[in-house]
């Protein structure tokens, strides 16, 4: 028989002695961007080549499915089912990236190819999102080696490769299969830590709202000696109904978005004394923007943020001389469960109207992501906390969602099942951009912490499934 601590040790030894750096790289030198078309044949080849024969190895039964929205990357489905009057537990990951961008890496780095400088470890997707999936999995190798390829409860998985296009057709997709996919938890690891050194657990993530301001005054371009200061300049309105929406220090003007009755109770508990940061070099926070009142952890954890994305107006790229015929603003709410998106769109025009900006049109509003919640004092969250207390020797922040955006929500509306990400990455590890990377110490007590949990899980001291089912989510 097998022990704890031997799986732990199986884990870590497997990163010590270059296994899964090993892996990773693998992993990584597939460009699987969803969001370039060109790389759509390797967004299968990700789930093909490099993951079912894994999964396959480890005992599961595994299925590829094509997207149930055409023109967007497939979705993987495995089985590990050791006794159906067993707990199950289904976890989730992503294989696709975000564009590869060859030409911003910085000298000698690819994002096709690991690249090791002490504890970064560069790469597209070794922090979002194969750095992560690839972890939980090499952890769950180690406890399955340890405990004679049983774990004592189910296993299920969906990885998918449209994450990073908004994870177009995985709420189909999970309809479609919720009596396969029926679970008692959902374990993933997505997004960063509140800080580097500050193994973190978020159960759930803010949603995302994506809106265009767009303010369109004539046809075409007029010179700007014959009509400059006489005639109405599209960028000027533009960026005066931008700032009626958010004050000069980014606090929200429409307050309608936020929180009626302020940050909850329950949420405001959690965060109490939670760290938030980078590295410092990335970004550095800035302590007077945002929500005055709220501290660093209540702004990005427990309230909604307003962003521009983009704007233009004219040719930036090759400026001429005219007033411009328009100008376009694409933004963004990043929000919380304890507010309505479906309000978003009617309170801004409100706004807008108001504030004399009736020529402004808001355009192509909608939900990207929504938000999800499962209460952070819950029994998985519970469960889950200590497992990598004793793991690790120290404590764990919990925090009420993530600041990022994750498809819990589909997994909590049509499985009801209790949401618990524990992310491996940081803040400033450069996902979206240029020389994104993992960090090995974050890493390597990751791979530490979630074998602990998945062998835990087998031990038969996990909550009693009628505890597991308190979500709350938005659709």
């Amino acid at each position: 028989m097998g022990t704890r601590e031997g799986a732990i040790d199986r884990a870590r030894m497997f990163f010590d002695r270059g296994g899964f750096r090993d892996l990773l790289g693998n992993l990584v030198a597939i460009p699987s961007t969803s969001q370039d078309p060109s790389h759509q044949p390797d967004l299968a080849r990700y789930l093909e080549s490099a993951i079912r024969p894994w999964l396959l190895r480890l005992g599961f039964a595994v299925e590829i499915h094509p997207n149930p929205e055409p023109g967007f990357g497939p979705i993987l489905l495995a089985e590990r089912i050791e006794n159906p009057a067993l707990p199950t537990v289904l976890t989730y990951g992503h294989g696709d990236t975000v564009r590869g961008l060859d030409g911003e890496w910085r000298a000698g780095l690819s994002p096709w190819h690991l690249a090791i400088e002490e504890d970064r470890w560069y790469g597209r997707g070794s922090a979002d999102n194969k750095g992560q999936h690839a972890l939980n999995l090499a952890a769950l190798e180690a406890v399955l080696a340890e405990r004679g390829a049983r774990l004592g409860y189910n296993l299920k998985l969906v990885l998918e490769t449209a994450e990073e296009r908004g994870s177009v057709g995985l709420r189909s997709f999970v309809g479609a299969h919720a009596g396969r996919l029926g679970a008692d938890m959902l374990i993933g690891s997505d997004g960063p830590r509140v800080t580097p050194e500050t193994p973190t657990i978020a159960t759930g993530t803010r949603g995302t709202f994506h809106f265009d301001l767009a303010v369109r005054l004539r046809p075409g371009g007029v010179h700007s000696g014959h009509w400059g200061g006489l005639i109405k300049d599209p960028a000027i309105v533009l960026a005066h109904a931008l700032a009626a929406i958010s004050d000069r220090k980014g606090r929200i003007l429409v307050r309608e978005w936020l929180p009626s009755n302020g940050v909850p109770e329950s949420v405001a508990g959690v965060l109490a004394g939670c760290p938030v940061g980078g590295d410092g070099e990335t970004a550095a926070i800035d302590p007077d923007w945002g929500e005055p009142g709220l501290s660093a952890a209540e702004k990005i954890y427990g309230w909604n943020s307003f962003i521009v994305l983009a704007m233009t107006s004219g040719r930036p790229e090759n400026p001429v001389n005219a007033v411009a015929p328009d100008a376009r603003a694409h933004c963004q709410i990043r929000y919380t469960v304890d507010t309505d998106p479906e309000t978003f769109a009617s309170s801004l025009r409100r706004h807008l109207d108001r504030a004399g900006f009736p020529e402004v049109a808001i355009e192509n509003a909608r939900i990207r992501m929504p938000a999800s919640r499962t209460d952070p004092a819950g029994p998985w969250v519970r469960f889950t906390a200590a497992s990598m207390e004793r793991t690790l020797g120290r404590p764990i922040q919990v925090i009420p969602n993530a600041g990022g955006g994750l498809p819990g929500d589909v997994f909590a509306d049509l499985l009801d099942v209790a949401l618990v990400w524990v992310p491996h990455s940081y803040n400033g590890c450069g996902q979206h951009g240029p020389n994104e990377h993992l960090l090995a110490s974050a890493a390597r007590e990751g791979i530490a912490a979630i074998a602990g949990l998945l062998w835990d899980l087998g031990e038969g001291a996990a909550p009693a499934r009628s505890a597991s089912k308190k979500v709350e989510a938005t659709a």
